[in-house]
């Protein structure tokens, strides 16, 4: 795991990581965020089918993982299987986790994923336009003599 990864880890105090398949990689979260995704999971309606099924297919595939002593993962061998992992693979950093993939998988997902956004329509411009600079703040009102009666 490169240095920068396991380094947040340290600081964040996250000694242990959950593994989980998510699309054609698998997706690792600290403890403490996977804490948070099950809440949020606990949190939505608990009988609805896409619910159960979302929550079975991530908690019975998710798999507590700690670092070796060189920062290694040992990813089980059924993760492995399910992403398609051979001896090489690439670890993405997504917001509060971070995505470890084969190289062909992600070289497929970002071709796929270009197209896709070329050719969906959003009412916001990618990346954002230059903001013009702000104006100088004004000079702050002149306190107000009180009215005499």
């Amino acid at each position: 795991m490169p240095a920068v990864f396991r380094r947040a880890l340290e600081r964040a105090g996250e000694a242990s990581l959950v593994l989980t398949p998510l699309d054609q990689c698998l997706a690792v979260y600290p403890g403490s965020e996977w804490d948070k995704l099950e809440a949020q999971l606990r949190a939505l309606p608990a009988f609805s089918k896409p619910v159960k099924a979302l929550t079975r297919l991530l908690a019975s595939r998710a798999a507590d993982c700690n670092l070796d002593v060189q920062g290694r993962i040992l990813l089980p061998p059924p993760l492995r299987e399910a992403a398609g992992l051979g001896r090489e693979a690439l670890l993405i950093g997504v917001l509060n986790r971070f995505e470890i993939w084969s190289p062909e998988a992600w070289d497929g997902f970002v071709r796929e994923s270009e197209r896709f956004l070329d050719d969906v329509t959003l009412d916001l411009q990618w990346p954002l336009p230059p903001q013009p600079p702000s104006e100088p703040p004004s000079a702050p009102p002149l306190p107000q003599a009180k009215p005499r009666r």
